[in-house]
């Protein structure tokens, strides 16, 4: 029969995961109840020790020592005479305590024993979770969705069910029952109902839980993320450096083909993920975080904490972002609040060197003049071209004409006079 008892002590251990210690304490306990319930008062001490071996419980009773008992306290108090008896050397108000003979318990005893030793079972569970899961506290923790109550996603944990609230749900999520989803534990409460684990899907630091996951270099310092900036289920900045000279931050981060970050990526859904260099220049480091967008000039106020970017009027609503989303990322990320402007006229040389690759436009007026002006000179040059055309064909055919009459007269002087004699 003791063996049994032990046996079943050893078995509650291992479902539980709780110390045979502290189902020792329970049984104690109940025995104790279960001794004032039929056999003594609820005021009185009682001590009850169990052996961890054979289950043989002892039950001890401490009582004050008196000259005489009053009636009605018969279960506190003993006779100065009877506590002779158990100790030679007891004197009056002193505390006497005995051994109390086995008893046997009865129906309702029996069911308080069983409530009490429940209890402190479930207090000792309890106990262990919260241990074991406070340190797990900013942790990722791979789990299987139980089930989804009125926009509450409860996540199993194995010894514990975590909370998924629906603020700390990702918007392009849907959850089902046997989904298996990583959450990172965000705090963990000690209720009355015992421990609450409340989990998230949608916390800043998960993101950083995921690339250290990822990226091995993180581990030995190589590289580090220096801050990060999340809208969960959009978009997400992070800012990451190198301690190492030669090692690209960036292209660690990413990995070969973008494997890493992707691998992230598919952890939390169609977020998209905007890795930046850090820079301990703030202007460098504002201009960055805006990616991709063009930056012309940073002017900042170190008093206010204030960067006023200025960029291409084309760019504009790129550097804002959808809803403001780029600059309201690049604020948090860098901790400085990012006003943008457009550049005006006096920029436009700025403007132009910074898009050098893009094509200059022509104004429709400036078009319409240049034609006029080109169709004008065109009409002009062709006049000219023909009155000269026609002044040298005059001078062709007068120095035509001399040529000829040239040539006649020399024709003439060449001539022969006829020879002979003049007969009378």
């Amino acid at each position: 029969m003791q063996s049994q008892f032990v046996t079943a002590i050893e078995q509650i251990c291992e479902e539980k995961g709780i110390s045979k210690d502290s189902v020792i304490e329970a049984i104690e306990a109940a025995l104790i109840a279960a001794y004032k319930k039929d056999f003594g008062d609820k005021d009185q001490e009682v001590r009850v020790t169990l052996d961890n071996d054979t289950g043989e419980a002892r039950i001890f009773v401490s009582k004050e020592v008196v000259k005489e008992v009053q009636e009605g306290f018969e279960m506190l108090q003993i006779s100065l005479a009877d506590a002779s008896k158990l100790d030679s050397k007891a004197k009056l108000g002193e505390m006497v305590e005995y051994e109390e003979d086995n008893k046997e318990f009865g129906r309702v005893a029996a069911q308080t024993a069983k409530q009490v030793i429940m209890q402190r079972i479930r207090e000792a569970e309890r106990e262990v979770v919260f241990s074991e899961f406070s340190d797990k506290e900013g942790q990722i923790i791979s789990s299987t969705v139980q089930r989804v109550e009125r926009g509450n996603v409860y996540i199993d944990l194995g010894h514990a069910v975590g909370v998924l609230f629906p603020n700390d749900q990702l918007p392009n999520e849907r959850y089902y029952t046997g989904q298996r989803v990583k959450v990172y534990v965000v705090r963990v409460e000690q209720t009355q109902r015992g421990p609450q684990i409340v989990v998230s899907r949608t916390h800043p630091e998960m993101i950083r839980r995921l690339f250290e996951m990822e990226v091995p270099e993180i581990s030995n310092d190589s590289v580090e993320i220096v801050a990060i900036a999340r809208e969960a289920g959009m978009r997400t900045k992070i800012a990451v450096k190198s301690n190492i000279d030669g090692v690209d931050p960036v292209g660690t981060f990413v990995g070969g083909r973008g494997s890493r970050v992707q691998a992230v990526m598919n952890e939390i859904g169609e977020e998209k993920i905007d890795i930046i260099p850090y820079s301990e220049d703030p202007v460098e480091y504002i201009s960055s975080a805006l990616s991709p967008t063009k930056v012309i000039s940073v002017k900042v106020d170190d008093d206010e904490k204030k960067a006023v970017v200025k960029v291409p009027e084309d760019q504009l609503s790129l550097a804002i972002g959808k809803s403001g989303q780029n600059v309201r990322l690049a604020a948090k990320l860098t901790g400085w609040n990012v006003d943008i402007d457009g550049a005006d006229e006096s920029g436009i040389e700025e403007t132009a060197e910074a898009v050098q690759d893009e094509p200059k436009t022509i104004k429709t007026k400036d078009l319409e003049e240049s034609l006029i002006s080109a169709a004008t000179t065109t009409e002009t040059d062709s006049e000219g071209s023909k009155e000269k055309t026609t002044e040298e064909s005059s001078k062709k055919e007068v120095a035509e004409e001399s040529e000829d009459d040239n040539d006649k007269n020399t024709e003439d002087q060449q001539k022969p006079e006829p020879k002979g004699d003049i007969k009378d």
